[in-house]
């Protein structure tokens, strides 16, 4: 079974008031999100559906997450949260970096993101 691997703050949950605690979620999901994993979901392929988080370092991070999933009627569409990132077809973050190869490139890019 495929697996498609996304991250939590910034991708499924807006973060738009930023870090508070492992256990608080403040805000609501990122718009059309829930309408994209209800696509990938029910598509034929019927992949599985993973969540991580460094939220996850902690027990409370995982079932904070469970249940926000839970509020926003989310929850029926994921089939894990963790920790760690699982091996995935694909790995959706918002800090993430897609490497083509072209180590210049990545060594301009990092080092533009450190002077912010």
């Amino acid at each position: 079974m495929k697996t498609i691997c996304f991250d939590f703050d910034g991708v499924i949950h807006s973060y738009k008031s930023g870090w508070v605690a492992v256990d608080i979620i403040p805000d609501p999901p990122v718009e059309g999100i829930k309408d994209t994993l209800a696509a990938i979901h029910h598509s034929q392929d019927k992949p599985k559906i993973v969540i991580h988080s460094t939220r996850c370092s902690t027990p409370k991070g995982i079932t904070a997450i469970w249940r926000w999933l839970i509020e926003w009627d989310l929850a029926l569409f994921i089939d894990d949260v963790v920790g760690t990132k699982p091996p995935a077809v694909i790995y959706i973050d918002d800090r993430g970096y897609h490497f083509d190869g072209n180590t210049i490139d990545l060594t301009n890019k990092i080092l533009e993101i450190l002077k912010k």
